[in-house]
């Protein structure tokens, strides 16, 4: 498998569905509803994502027949593929639909090459907002716009990343006693809060304001991200030597059989060094 070759076509598709998101940023865009987990983020869908799978699919179609690989990708029903090759393609159009839909920054497009057993290979993530494309090859390191990645951890405070305000969320006094708890561990002052992103921006917002984590507790309903929420950045956590796992600290099921969802394990990105 040549993993330099496809991390190539990946950020090329990465950046065409980008292209796309930027040209329709500031535009009031058709909202439409899909069947998926219970929250509002994870149901709503336009135009632009169905456009950005398209231009993905391009660059990544003739590589799943030189390569025999599959595809899971979140506007397309899973076809169960990704079961019966060595390798799949693992596909968010547009991560923070709803941050996009509220004109704020936050979404993001994000492309991973999974291994049939579960293991990240390849890792991309663009950011439309700011023009910066992260990237991933599993053994080659972390990429920001192409230069070798070292995060540096510079905050006195923990910072903690989530999708909905902490006061909004389901279990908030346990998560703050869990955040308090990581923050006198490693000796910071307090726990600051950023909020709004979508699951990829989130786990990058990690790594750009160590000492910083972001979490989702297991739970019985459909919910807490899918697969393709946490491909592409496993993929740079591991390569950084920083934890990405499900909420106990197992390694993350990316290609579970039961469906998509993450909701039955819960998840755990650290990035907790006070200097990294």
């Amino acid at each position: 498998m040549n993993l330099l070759k496809l991390s190539k076509i990946a950020i090329e598709a990465a950046l065409s569905a980008g292209k796309i998101i930027q040209q329709y940023m500031n535009e009031d865009v058709l909202v439409e509803n899909k069947k998926a987990g219970n929250s509002y983020a994870s149901q709503v869908v336009t135009a632009v994502d169905r456009a950005c799978e398209t231009a993905i699919l391009s660059h990544l179609l003739p590589t799943c027949d030189e390569y025999d690989l599959a595809i899971l990708s979140e506007e397309t029903e899973d076809d169960g593929s990704r079961f019966h090759k060595e390798y799949f393609w693992c596909i968010d159009p547009m991560d923070g639909t709803l941050a996009f839909i509220n004109k704020e920054p936050g979404f993001s497009v994000s492309i991973a090459l999974i291994a049939k057993e579960g293991t990240p290979q390849i890792g991309v993530v663009y950011n439309p907002s700011t023009d910066i494309l992260y990237h991933a090859i599993k053994g080659e390191g972390v990429y920001k716009n192409g230069i070798l990645w070292k995060i540096k951890n510079t905050n006195k405070h923990l910072t903690y990343v989530t999708d909905r305000k902490l006061e909004e969320t389901t279990r908030a006094s346990e998560i703050v006693r869990l955040l308090n708890k990581n923050a006198e561990k490693i000796g910071s002052n307090g726990v600051r809060e950023i909020n709004g992103a979508g699951a990829v921006l989130n786990a990058i917002l990690v790594l750009e304001n160590g000492p910083a984590c972001m979490l989702k507790y297991p739970k019985k309903e459909n919910g807490g991200g899918s697969i393709w929420d946490y491909a592409a950045t496993s993929c740079m956590y591991n390569e950084l030597g920083l934890q990405a796992t499900n909420f106990k600290g197992g390694r993350l099921d990316l290609n579970r059989t039961e469906g998509t969802f993450m909701n039955h394990e819960g998840v755990f990105y650290g990035n907790l060094s006070k200097n990294q």
